[in-house]
């Protein structure tokens, strides 16, 4: 029941609190790419982000991460319970730098575009075609428009709850497009088939995997991260490490905390 109530309260907050009178918090790196980018997959149209690093010029190029849930990431005035600071790490940070996609969560149709299986409570699972918009239509057009290093080394995705699932679950059908996910509190609940399909699949992964949970979140939520973490480690091409903070709980400010320390084992510095 814990965790049901958990992805409600999660799903509620995401429609309902959107308070638009703070100030806006975002860097001058972030832009908006279109307030109604086309998703024909799913029929429908959506806001993307795009972080760009200051240092940007005609010549240089970065890794792409592309992230779900982006009224979340960047600015504290869209956000609906405390953004993640991304573009306030990346432009202090000294680190090299990525480019940064955030795809808004679908409202009503979160649960559903996020899901990669149909589900008897919630309904029809959009998981496969939200990530066919991702690989078939927003990647070209980022790789088309924007300083973006092509390869699956350099394309990476990730996101918390229903997102680190999404994430976790566009790895396995697309291997040879991402080579990394950041697979923040996962709600692998929702989505038991997927064990069986990471079995049957992992093998064909050559990515990086940062596994997060934290231990104030659901009761199954770690046990639940560890037991994909089990099976995904036993794959010789797969870099893994998962983490379980004391402290975490299932929320914004858990995952902004979480951030800089999977950006950083990306890139291979502790």
């Amino acid at each position: 029941m814990g965790k049901i109530l958990c992805l409600l309260l999660f799903f509620l907050i995401s429609v309902v609190a959107r308070p638009q009178s703070r100030p806006s918090t975002a860097s001058s790196q972030v832009k908006i790419i279109d307030t109604a980018f086309n998703m024909p997959e799913l029929g429908r149209t959506r806001r993307i982000w795009i972080y760009i690093p200051a240092d940007a010029s005609a010549t240089k190029r970065y890794p792409v991460l592309y992230m779900h849930d982006g009224q979340n990431l960047f600015d504290n005035r869209t956000s609906y319970a405390g953004e993640w600071g991304i573009d306030e790490f990346l432009d202090t940070v000294s680190l090299p730098k990525c480019i940064v996609v955030g795809i808004d969560n679908g409202a009503g149709k979160r649960i559903n575009e996020l899901s990669p299986y149909d589900m008897e409570k919630y309904g029809k699972g959009e998981g496969p075609a939200y990530c066919a918009f991702i690989v078939k239509t927003l990647k070209p057009y980022i790789d088309k428009n924007y300083p973006a290093l092509r390869g699956r080394t350099n394309t990476w995705i990730g996101g918390s709850s229903l997102g680190g699932l999404i994430s976790f679950y566009a790895l396995l059908q697309y291997p040879k497009v991402f080579g990394s996910a950041a697979v923040f509190s996962p709600s692998f609940w929702i989505a038991p088939k997927i064990y069986d399909e990471a079995k049957q699949k992992g093998k064909k992964l050559r990515a990086s995997i940062y596994f997060y949970a934290g231990k104030h979140e659901s009761e199954s939520m770690a046990p639940d991260m560890l037991k994909m973490f089990e099976i995904i480690r036993r794959f010789r091409k797969v870099r893994t490490t998962a983490v379980i903070r004391e402290e975490g709980k299932h929320n914004e400010e858990a995952w902004r905390k979480e951030f800089p320390f999977y950006y950083k084992w990306q890139m291979g510095r502790k």
